[in-house]
C-alpha cells in the first residue's frame, strides 16, 4: 500500500519563499509588462517530503562519516568477483555484500550505503534483510536508479544516462522498501570534447532525476562524473568542471529542486590519468575548493566526492587536504573501489578470511572518517592501498 505521505499535495510557494540560491535566470530587459491576471504558481515538488529530505541529507552529511558505494551492477560486481577467482552468481554476490554491510562498528564511519536494486531487496546469508542490517548500524540505505550509459547521437562519441522512463514509480517503490536517498551517475569525457550537447544532456538528465526523486521522498545524489581519462592538465579539468556545474545548477533550479535536500558526488579536480605532470594533494584541494566556492551554493548540505580510480591512499590524502579549514558544506566521501579494493582482495572468496576482510574495510572507513575531519596522517598504510585503480574507458 502506498504511503500516506505520497498522497499529500505539494504546497504552492511564491518566489519570496524560494530557498537561497534557487532563483531562475531572468531575461535582461529593462521593462517587464505585468499582466492583469495572476501568473501560474511555482510548485516545489519536494514539498510533501521537504522536511524529511533535509533531515536525511543532514544525517548522511554528518561529521566524520561518508558513503559506502556498493551499487555495482551485477555485471560489474561479476568483474570484481572474477578478479579473486569467483563466479558471478547471486550466492557469491550475496556473500560479498553480506560481508560489507555486517562489519561491526561500520556505522561509526559510514552514514549511507548506495545499493544496487538486487541488494535493496536482498537478505544476508543468514536471512536478515540487508536494509535492516544497515539501519541497525545507523547507516541510511540508498539506491542506484539510473539505467546506465548509452551512446549520445549527434555527439563526439559521448554518452548519456538513461532511466527517466518509469522513474517516478520506481522511486516510490524504493522508498517503500526502505531507501531514503538515490544516485544517478552520468559522465563527461574531456578527451571527447566535451561538446555542449553532452554537457546540457547530462545536466538536464540529472535535474529531472533529482526532481522526480525528491517528489517521491528520496534525497538525490547529483553525480556528473568528469572522467579521469586523458592527458590534459589540472587547469583543463578545472575549466570543464566549472562549465558542467554551472549547467547542472541552472537546470536544478529550473526544475524546482530543493537544494537543502540534495547531495553532490563530484569528481575531484585532478589532471588526466595519463598527464605527465602530477599534482600534490594540496594543489588538488586548492583547485577543487575553488571550484566548489564558485559553483556550489552553501544551501547544499554535503559534497560526497567520488574516487574515480585513484588509489585508496590517494583518495584519502586528497580528501584530508580539503578539510584543513572549515568549508560551507560537509566535504566527505562516497567511495566504492577506494573503500573496497583491499577488503575484496583480503577476502578472496574464503569464509575463513571474512573477519580479516571486514577489518580491512573498517581501516579504510576510519581513514576516510579522519580525512573528513582533517586529521588523517597516512601513517601505516599498506602497499596495496597505495596502488592506483584507474581503468581507461571504465564502464560502471
Amino acid at each position: 500500500m502506498a504511503s500516506a505521505s505520497l498522497l499529500k499535495s505539494s504546497p504552492v510557494l511564491d518566489k519570496s519563499e524560494w530557498v537561497k540560491g534557487q532563483t531562475l535566470r531572468q531575461p535582461s530587459v529593462s521593462v517587464v509588462r505585468c499582466l492583469p491576471y495572476a501568473p501560474s504558481p511555482l510548485t516545489i515538488r519536494a514539498g510533501s517530503y521537504a522536511d524529511e529530505l533535509v533531515k536525511t541529507a543532514k544525517i548522511v552529511a554528518s561529521p566524520g562519516r561518508g558513503i559506502l558505494a556498493m551499487d555495482e551492477s551485477n555485471a560489474t560486481c561479476g568483474k570484481r568477483l572474477a578478479s579473486i577467482g569467483l563466479e558471478n552468481t547471486e550466492a557469491n554476490r550475496q556473500a560479498y555484500r553480506t560481508l560489507l554491510v555486517s562489519v561491526p562498528g561500520l556505522g561509526n564511519y559510514i552514514s549511507g550505503a548506495i545499493l544496487f536494486e538486487e541488494t535493496l531487496y536482498q537478505s544476508t546469508t543468514d536471512g536478515k534483510k540487508i536494509v535492516d542490517i544497515l539501519v541497525e548500524q545507523k547507516i541510511v540505505p540508498g539506491i542506484k536508479v539510473d539505467k546506465g550509459l548509452v551512446p549520445l547521437a549527434g555527439s563526439n562519441n559521448e554518452s548519456w544516462c538513461q532511466g527517466l522512463d518509469g522513474l517516478a514509480s520506481r522511486t516510490a517503490a524504493y522508498y517503500q522498501q526502505g531507501a531514503r536517498f538515490a544516485k544517478w551517475r552520468t559522465v563527461i569525457s574531456i578527451p571527447n570534447g566535451p561538446t555542449e550537447l553532452a554537457v546540457k544532456e547530462a545536466a538536464w538528465g540529472l535535474a529531472r532525476y533529482a526532481a522526480i526523486s525528491q517528489d517521491n521522498g528520496l534525497v538525490p545524489i547529483v553525480e556528473p562524473e568528469i572522467l579521469l581519462d586523458g592527458e590534459h592538465g589540472i587547469e583543463r579539468t578545472f575549466e570543464v568542471a566549472q562549465k558542467v556545474w554551472a549547467e547542472v545548477f541552472f537546470y536544478l533550479a529550473e526544475n524546482n529542486v530543493l537544494f537543502e535536500g540534495i547531495l553532490l558526488k563530484p569528481s575531484m579536480v585532478t589532471p588526466g590519468a595519463e598527464c605527465k605532470e602530477r599534482n600534490t594533494p594540496q594543489q588538488i584541494a586548492d583547485y577543487t575548493l575553488k571550484l566548489l566556492q564558485r559553483r556550489i551554493p552553501p544551501a547544499v548540505p554535503g559534497i560526497m566526492f567520488l574516487s574515480g580510480g585513484q588509489s585508496e591512499v590517494e583518495a584519502t590524502l586528497n580528501l584530508n587536504a580539503m578539510n584543513q579549514s572549515p568549508n560551507p558544506w560537509h566535504v566527505s566521501f562516497s567511495y566504492a573501489r577506494a573503500l573496497q579494493n583491499t577488503c575484496l582482495k583480503t577476502w578472496g572468496g574464503r569464509p575463513e578470511n571474512v573477519k580479516a576482510a571486514q577489518e580491512a574495510l573498517l581501516i579504510r572507513a576510519k581513514a576516510n572518517s579522519l580525512a573528513q575531519l582533517g586529521k588523517y596522517t597516512g601513517e601505516g598504510e599498506s602497499e596495496e592501498a597505495k596502488k592506483g585503480m584507474f581503468v581507461k574507458g571504465y564502464v560502471y
